[in-house]
């Protein structure tokens, strides 16, 4: 009985000499002068766009505050009424009579003092409070009473038990400050994923190591929104705090502009106090990016 031939398929192999490699074309890095546009480009993406819009607002703001009977300046107006106040923010012709420049100055001077105590003081009651359920029910319904209160309020109370100005007005700026901040590090700290609570049972931390190695760092983007949140509220309760307390800050320059009828001074001292308010703001937006490596949002 003849069996049935089998097909049988076989493969070709090549030799080693058919075959062929092709190499991949380098990657071309981009030259000097192609990065400096690209650079230039990003950023005139970001500053012609407000500039254009400011100077929108320049020009409305000319127009309508040109017509006779308007009640505040003009840019133009302004620009001739305080030219010594913009051109030179950082003149002396006596004891009150300063330059805007040197009044910021006074007036951070206390910022610093005032919202550096409310940071360390902050950080340390918010870590307490999140960490420790008994200090979250007996601390965290007082907190939220005390943060609706008026920053203004603070200071007839502040003057009576410092009889000064000066610390009275830190004071205010302290209480301002340090509820956003004891809040927030409060979520942050809660919010630790019991995973690194676990990992640090195992190591073993002491109470100062898991402070420092798990709860700062896993904490820290809550902790910076709640510092950024801080220092716009310590720069605002300052300008209020000098127009009562009286001084050399810009906030007290702004009171005396109002009883002197000297309206284009305002608006001057306010456009520092926008700038400064922002760069402050800007200041601690990048130490959190830093520290946080880009988780804190910007």
């Amino acid at each position: 009985m003849n069996m049935p031939l089998r097909k049988t398929e076989t493969a070709m192999v090549l030799p080693a000499s058919a075959a062929k490699v092709f190499p991949l074309p380098a990657a071309k890095r981009g030259t000097f002068a192609s990065r400096t546009m690209a650079r230039v480009r990003d950023v005139a993406a970001k500053l012609i766009p407000p500039i254009v819009m400011i100077g929108l607002l320049l020009i409305v703001w000319q127009i309508l505050c040109s017509k006779p009977g308007a009640t505040l300046p003009s840019p133009s107006k302004i620009w001739t009424e305080a030219y010594d106040l913009i051109v030179d923010p950082f003149f002396v012709a006596g004891p009150q009579d300063i330059g805007l420049g040197w009044r910021v100055l006074t007036s951070l001077q206390r910022v610093a003092i005032g919202y550096g105590l409310a940071g360390v003081i902050g950080i340390l009651l918010g870590t307490l409070v999140g960490q420790s359920v008994w200090a979250m029910r007996g601390l965290d319904p007082i907190f939220q009473i005390l943060r609706t209160i008026s920053p203004l309020a603070w200071l007839p109370i502040s003057l009576a038990a410092f009889r000064d100005s000066q610390p009275s007005a830190i004071f205010v700026i302290f209480i301002t400050a340090v509820w956003p901040i004891i809040i927030n590090t409060a979520v942050g700290i809660r919010n630790i994923p019991s995973d690194y609570r676990n990992v640090a049972a195992v190591l073993r931390l002491n109470h100062l190591e898991f402070f420092v190695k798990i709860m700062v760092p896993s904490a820290a983007p809550y902790i910076f929104t709640g510092l950024r949140i801080g220092i716009g509220l310590s720069w605002l309760a300052i300008v209020a705090a000098e127009m009562l307390t009286g001084g050399v800050g810009i906030g007290f320059f702004i009171w005396d502009a109002w009883n002197s009828s000297r309206l284009s001074d305002i608006v001057v001292a306010l456009v520092y106090i926008g700038g400064v308010g922002f760069i402050l703001d800007r200041i601690v937006a990048g130490v959190a990016t830093i520290v946080t490596r880009g988780t804190a949002a910007n």
